[in-house]
């Protein structure tokens, strides 16, 4: 089967081009989107060469449209039966791509989330682990679910499932409406086990405090949407 990637990157310079060499080292039939969200360092350079050696897809926005339009843009042009999200700031690592296509090509599953916490992991903030648990505790209670891993940024998706979900998202509530869309549509989602290189705010993390408000207060909206 046929996996397209999405890479969503902004301002990825010191990390996009590891991401993407570990990304084309994979052995599957793949295709490779990556959608460059307005950054105002060398990520764009760095795509631009790595284009010219490789067979890869490149999407542009001019200026900083949100995570959540880079998203739908690149599933927008996706072809493969599968997609994959693989965050290009090198905190999940491609080599975990057979645990979260496995349940799909099995046919257990519609989606898979990659779980940061079950598998080897760098230590990270206190305060995350409270706003994901949080996240994840109140998406549970709105869908009677037990996911432990709402917001990781590497997730597959049967292409003909993700196609059937309402997404609007322009910023990272894309996680929370992804989710709250599958369980809507009573897919069959799986969660795995990956290892995660979790990034503190010096290295150049862009989630804070009010990302984990917006969430919270996503989730209770998509719920009531729908109804």
């Amino acid at each position: 089967m046929k996996v397209s990637i999405i890479v969503p990157a902004l301002n990825e310079e010191r990390t996009i081009r590891e991401v993407l060499e570990a990304v084309f080292a994979t052995h599957y039939d793949k295709e490779v989107i990556v959608v460059d969200d307005g950054s105002t360092d060398a990520t764009p350079r760095i795509v631009q060469e790595f284009q010219a050696q490789h067979e890869l897809k490149v999407i542009r926005h001019p200026v900083r449209q949100g995570k959540g339009t880079a998203l739908r843009d690149g599933f927008a042009v996706a072809t493969g039966d599968i997609v994959i999200i693989q965050d290009a700031d090198g905190e999940y690592h491609p080599e975990d791509y057979v645990h979260v296509l496995r349940p799909i090509l099995k046919g257990w599953a519609d989606a898979v989330y990659g779980c940061r916490f079950d598998g080897a992991r760098r230590v990270f903030l206190l305060s995350h682990r409270i706003g994901n648990w949080l996240v994840n505790a109140l998406a549970n209670v709105l869908y009677d679910t037990t996911l432990t891993d709402l917001e990781t940024g590497l997730k597959a998706f049967r292409r003909d499932a993700l196609q059937q979900l309402r997404l609007t998202s322009k910023d990272f509530r894309i996680e929370v409406e992804l989710t709250a869309e599958l369980f809507r549509h009573q897919f069959r989602v799986y969660e795995v086990p990956i290892s995660y290189s979790g990034r503190s705010y010096a290295e150049g993390k862009k989630l804070t405090w009010r990302d984990g408000v917006l969430a919270l207060w996503a989730l209770l909206m998509f719920r009531l949407r729908s109804r």
